[in-house]
């Protein structure tokens, strides 16, 4: 159920779809989140064999992000979240700009370098993010009380937005909630701002979140990845 305003990616830079993958996808991907998330805030999916069918080229998943980026759409990095009584936590309006590689290779281009959870991200030219893809697929309800995404529809479109003017975007173009049932999708770009509140009523409210790429990295830089 998204807010007021249809939402389209192309437009507003997210969209809706109910029930997008099947049961036995939503299946897998609650087994793996009963197994790796146990009262933890969200951690890093990679190499997990039970989802490869989901994110891979033929799931549900996998598919959508070739409708939208070609057949060489692939999924770069994943993270399963959970927000509950005990882990429930903010995030201010922002824009995504790091990607995770699997070493460090100095590119021109690209920079600050950072390390999270041992895992090497860099900042790279912009026009890399506004090529990219961020696919949710929701393992629980997410209503207005439990901390749904909040996109600022049309940001995806203007490029990379210095830190300090984020909020008057925000103030001008307004702000869609993104609510969702179980087995529901929302795409959104990469490159849209966005944010999320600490949940009103708080329980589980978990979501593997999947940004997918279709370009190579330069000079041997590699992609982090999902898959094996």
């Amino acid at each position: 159920m998204p807010g007021d305003l249809q939402l389209r990616l192309d437009t507003h830079g997210a969209e809706h779809r109910s029930a997008a993958i099947s049961g036995e996808e939503l299946a897998a991907l609650q087994a793996l989140a009963d197994s790796v998330l146990v009262g933890r805030a969200g951690v890093r999916v990679f190499g997990h064999e039970s989802i490869d069918h989901v994110l891979g080229p033929q799931g549900s998943v996998g598919r959508l992000a070739m409708a939208h980026l070609g057949e060489a759409a692939q999924p770069v990095r994943a993270i399963l979240f959970d927000k509950t009584a005990n882990n429930n936590w903010s995030v201010g309006w922002h824009q995504d700009r790091t990607i995770a590689v699997r070493e460090r290779r100095d590119v021109p281009g690209f920079g600050p370098w950072s390390t999270k959870a041992g895992v090497v991200h860099v900042e790279p030219p912009f026009e890399i993010i506004a090529g990219m893809i961020t696919i949710r697929v929701h393992i629980d309800d997410c209503g207005p009380d439990n901390a749904p995404l909040l996109i600022a529809p049309g940001s995806h479109r203007m490029g990379r937005i210095p830190a300090g003017e984020i909020a008057e975007i925000v103030r001008r173009l307004g702000h869609e909630a993104c609510f969702a049932k179980p087995g529901d999708v929302w795409t959104y770009a990469t490159s849209i701002i966005h944010a999320s509140e600490r949940a009103q009523t708080p329980r589980h409210r978990r979501v593997l979140q999947i940004d997918y790429a279709s370009t190579t990295l330069p000079r041997g830089l590699e992609w982090l990845g999902v898959l094996h």
